[in-house]
């Protein structure tokens, strides 16, 4: 398996699926980048507006491969299936496939059975450096991302553990007077909910400055991003350099820097917070 399209996966019967993930603008592993052009970036990859299904496997000799294909709703469809323990032969067509990447740019805790222990392939059978997953050992962005991800998948373990007393109105873009008065505060890791006094907090007053200015000038596809949530409300998801917020329209937000090691900063509703959250609402990219 090499990194044209003819060899690369010369065939599906030549690769043992084990898991598969979308990149696209609006969906994409975030430990890779702030954005979809930088998540594209680190696989090498053009930021394709349709986006890519990225099909992790190993060959015959165990050596992992990420198959780039331009099939989103094929991958779509089999994490669906997948998601709700329905079974799923995901076979890509060799005409859908972009390139073949070595390694993987994620952990993965599976292996094919039956075949060697994943390992990366040796360089005669690449043209590229093998893709690792990002350093999460320590604190940084690819971890403060995962965390952002980790709050947005467990938004009401996260919210229960604050209350509204915890909160003063956050911050106005053009008056930094007014901010959280206290916010969780984590050992370095993942992050944990205590309390830290946040009033003035500058790096809040920081991040919601960036996140207004986004309204005037459009970051990054994929900077800010809107999905599902109970009721009427969205979950928002929006990056910037060495920040990550997670929130919901109806509710508070989240916010997780690079200088602050396992901190969240929880930033109450206020006066400005609703229309902000209303605001990158409205230009988020969503899921098809």
């Amino acid at each position: 398996m090499a990194g044209t399209d003819e060899e690369a996966v010369a065939a599906d019967e030549a690769l043992y699926v084990l898991t598969a993930v979308l990149l696209t603008p609006a969906q994409f592993p975030s430990v890779l980048g702030d954005d979809y052009p930088e998540a594209c970036a680190a696989l090498e990859l053009a930021p394709r507006a349709d986006g890519y299904g990225l099909v992790l496997g190993q060959d015959g000799e165990g050596a992992r491969w990420t198959v780039v294909i331009d099939d989103v709703s094929l991958v779509a469809v089999a994490i669906a299936s997948w998601d709700c323990g329905m079974e799923y032969d995901l076979s890509p067509d060799e005409r859908t496939v972009v390139a073949a990447l070595p390694g993987w740019p994620l952990a993965v805790a599976v292996a094919a059975p039956n075949v060697p222990a994943p390992h990366d392939p040796g360089p005669e059978m690449a043209d590229r450096a093998p893709l690792a997953p990002p350093d999460t050992s320590t604190w940084g962005p690819a971890q403060r991302r995962l965390g952002a991800d980790e709050i947005a998948l467990q938004w009401a373990v996260w919210r229960e553990q604050i209350g509204d007393d915890h909160f003063s109105a956050p911050p106005a873009p053009a008056d930094a007077s007014e901010a959280p008065e206290e916010a969780p505060k984590g050992a370095e890791g993942a992050p944990e909910a205590a309390e830290e006094a946040s009033k003035g907090h500058a790096g809040i007053r920081r991040v919601l400055a960036e996140a207004w200015a986004y309204l005037d000038a459009p970051p990054p596809l994929g900077r800010v991003r809107s999905s599902f949530a109970p009721g009427d409300a969205r979950t928002l998801r929006a990056d910037g350099p060495g920040w990550s917020m997670v929130a919901r329209t109806d509710d508070i937000a989240f916010v997780l820097l690079d200088e602050e090691p396992g901190e969240v900063l929880p930033v109450g509703r206020g006066p400005e917070l609703p229309g902000l959250l209303e605001a990158l609402d409205k230009m988020a990219v969503r899921p098809l």
